[in-house]
């Protein structure tokens, strides 16, 4: 068959701005970083079905969901949580380039980390999401028992105990977790992420 039969709109890669305009909304990435017990996982679900039933399209990404899949080959030396971060980065920015709003829920415990997921996000993709909340409060809450092993040597490398965690400088937005309840946090962050990814 020559090329001549190939109509020429068929041959043109997709964009993602033709993607964006199908859908109705600008893509972006809101990568949500804080310690366990912040708080992430709870506002991620919620800001995913806030956002849903404003008709926004998105896809939530969170250490469930990456580790029992995609990365779960990866235990949780250094050098495995930078591969987790860096294999979530380049999922989210498929998951963007398809003119989705993504939400990734991960510790992303230092600053370098982060660099890295931005650099393969993209600037104009990435908005860093810093959940906040003292350790003190996130150690009370331990709903799941994790910082009791830590403390108690049972968990090596446990961000927080035994692992440092970089306070992010210039998150695009902090929500502070210990002082505004679920609801106050969540109606920051719909406003933040809304305003972001409206097309008018």
């Amino acid at each position: 068959m020559s090329d001549n039969h190939i109509y020429p709109i068929f041959d043109t890669i997709l964009q993602p701005a033709d993607k964006e305009k199908l859908l109705g909304q600008k893509a972006k990435v809101f990568w949500m970083v804080g310690l366990s017990g912040s708080g992430k996982s709870t506002l991620a679900r919620a800001l995913e079905n806030a956002l849903h039933e404003k008709g926004y399209k998105t896809m939530l990404l969170d250490g469930d969901n990456l580790r029992t899949g995609i990365n779960n080959n990866l235990g949780f030396s250094e050098e495995d949580r930078t591969e987790n971060i860096r294999r979530a980065a380049e999922v989210s920015k498929l998951f963007a380039s398809s003119g989705l709003v993504t939400i990734c829920s991960l510790i992303s415990p230092t600053a370098e980390i982060r660099q890295m997921a931005k650099n393969i996000i993209g600037e104009d993709w990435y908005e860093e999401v810093f959940i906040e909340c003292p350790l003190e409060v996130c150690e009370q809450r331990d709903v799941k028992g994790l910082y009791a092993k830590a403390r108690a040597g049972e968990i090596k490398d446990f961000t927080g105990i035994s692992s440092p965690f970089e306070a992010p400088e210039n998150a695009d937005i902090v929500v502070n977790t210990a002082e505004h309840e679920l609801n106050e946090s969540l109606d920051l962050l719909v406003n933040f992420v809304e305003a972001k990814i409206k097309t008018s």
